[in-house]
């Protein structure tokens, strides 16, 4: 019995996948939760196989839960679900640690193909994501530059992004407001950027926020 957990803030969400998976067996869904902190409350009491995770939650992020998971429960699968097609985030997740990327969008089919993967130890690609892995390795213009930042980077980057001050990211994160800095300029030099403002604008240009 494959041990599946929920995690997405849309309760509207949470119910199509779980209507999805209802009547497969061999699966059992342990919980459900609507945020990273309530998702990662949950996982001291009740681990599971593989982790359903959205990517875009408030407060504690996608990114943010897929490196707790990492450095707490090894050999936890995690399948990240996005609104966000393949291009914008796909390679970046798998670089970090996801096993697999799913857009929300997906069939029962897909979903299921999916699960079953990553819960063998093996990546979930798919077809799209396939096709961006070759083109970088076939010298096909090499990714954008935020598809290559650590978990930490993206983490940092995305708060940025999004307005955060360097003093609440350094709270939130459990970092100083020095290292936090540190991670800022090295951001602003990786993504050719000149400002917190110019950060926001690589974000939404390349589609990683919503206006």
């Amino acid at each position: 019995m494959l041990r599946i957990a929920i995690v997405d803030d849309h309760q509207i969400v949470r119910a199509g996948f779980r209507e999805l998976l209802a009547d497969e067996l061999g699966l059992e869904i342990v919980f459900e939760a609507a945020s990273g902190e309530a998702a990662l409350e949950s996982l001291r009491e009740q681990p599971v196989d593989v982790l359903l995770l959205d990517l875009s939650l408030p407060g504690q992020s996608g990114v943010d839960v897929l490196r707790a998971v990492r450095q707490r429960y090894e050999g936890m699968r995690v399948l990240m679900l996005s609104g966000f097609p393949e291009e914008r985030y796909a390679l970046a997740m798998i670089r970090n640690g996801a096993d697999g990327y799913l857009c929300k969008d997906c069939s029962r089919e897909e979903l299921l193909q999916a699960i079953r993967t990553v819960a063998q130890g093996r990546r979930y690609v798919s077809a799209r994501t396939a096709e961006l892995l070759a083109d970088e390795l076939g010298g096909g213009g090499g990714g954008a530059p935020h598809e290559k930042l650590s978990d930490r980077e993206l983490q940092v980057f995305l708060r940025l992004a999004r307005g955060e001050s360097v003093s609440d990211i350094a709270a939130v994160l459990n970092l100083s407001v020095k290292t936090i800095s540190t991670y800022r300029t090295r951001l602003l030099e990786k993504l050719g950027v000149a400002s917190n403002a110019e950060l926001a604008t690589y974000a939404l240009r390349h589609g990683l926020i919503l206006d």
